[in-house]
């Protein structure tokens, strides 16, 4: 059964959501505002500790002032080489995880940052207000201001870039191996963290989210995760007379023309029956992709776990010992 286009044409698919003109300066001058942040960092200690590794609630400071959560171990065994880290990023409406998912990386010897998205599941702040629908969705939030500075999505990216750059800076870290990791949303900032912070080492993303908005909604896709798009036109532009306005808005936050940006290598996994984040929306960010790269590819499976995936990520992680 297929469920998108055959594989040999997703092999060559470009995407179809329209690319603002000033796409390149608007995330240039993006970056540039997020380095000049004092991120004032804090490390506190957590309740949860274990013998070979130290865990912390990290805080610093974000886009619009939001003060930003994430988890941080390190392992506690000090070594005069400086070592590697990997940064995770989690699904979308939830949150950094248990401390028990990051002891298997720690343990081999990574510092482990693992990000709370602002405004989802996690102790993260959402500070900057906005106009219009913020009961469901954030790929449509900020949309309609007037300057695509207020999309939501753009701060978590952000958020997200920012993070790299604490991990990179700390002592026991060499910033030259940092590795991303995560899956569906995570998948999607995994890949736009990675382009916005081109010295990461390797990304493994997992069936991204948060690509070519439009083709999910040529595919009659809007649901579930992608359910915003039709909240807004149903909303905001019933009769959609400015649909194409809007995509082009979306085009700021679509990962697949970012992913040409990313000098790091790549594996990524995809499930050809995925209907959450469709296939083709999939291949249009990794085929963006110039750097080296490699798609692990599960003909049968959807938005779901897929087999020896983490147990795959984990060795490409240790490539970097």
């Amino acid at each position: 059964m297929l469920i998108d286009m055959p594989l040999e044409k997703l092999k060559t698919y470009k995407g179809i959501n329209p690319r603002p003109d000033d796409f390149d300066a608007f995330w240039d001058r993006s970056v540039t505002e997020m380095l000049n942040i004092d991120p004032q960092v804090e490390m506190i200690p957590s309740k949860f500790q274990t013998d070979f590794a130290e865990c912390f609630d990290l805080f610093y400071t974000g886009i619009g002032n939001s003060r930003i959560h994430a988890k941080l171990v390190r392992p506690k065994k000090v070594s005069d080489c400086k070592g590697p880290a990997v940064v995770q990023y989690h699904g979308y409406s939830g949150n950094s995880g248990d401390w028990h998912s990051k002891l298997g990386y720690a343990a081999a010897g990574f510092v482990v940052a693992s990000i709370d998205c602002r405004g989802q599941g996690g102790l993260s702040q959402d500070l900057t207000p906005v106009c219009g629908n913020t009961l469901h969705g954030h790929i449509i939030r900020g949309v309609d201001e007037e300057s695509p500075d207020k999309l939501l999505f753009r701060e978590i990216f952000l958020d997200c870039a920012q993070l790299i750059h604490i991990v990179a800076a700390m002592p026991e870290v060499d910033e030259k191996r940092i590795g991303l990791m995560g899956g569906s949303q995570g998948g999607g900032l995994t890949l736009a963290a990675g382009s916005l912070c081109p010295f990461v080492n390797r990304l493994a993303p997992v069936f991204p989210f948060l690509s070519d908005y439009r083709r999910v909604w040529e595919m009659d896709l809007a649901k579930d995760a992608y359910l915003e798009l039709k909240e807004y036109f149903r909303h905001f532009d019933p009769r959609h007379e400015r649909e194409d306005e809007l995509f082009t808005r979306l085009g700021y936050i679509d990962i697949h023309h970012m992913t040409g940006r990313i000098r790091g290598k790549v594996k990524m996994f995809t499930g050809l029956m995925d209907t959450i984040c469709p296939p083709s929306t999939q291949f249009a960010a990794y085929n963006a992709i110039t750097s080296e790269k490699d798609l692990v590819i599960y003909p049968d499976f959807g938005h779901e776990n897929l087999p020896d995936c983490q147990d795959i990520t984990f060795q490409y992680m240790l490539e970097m010992l």
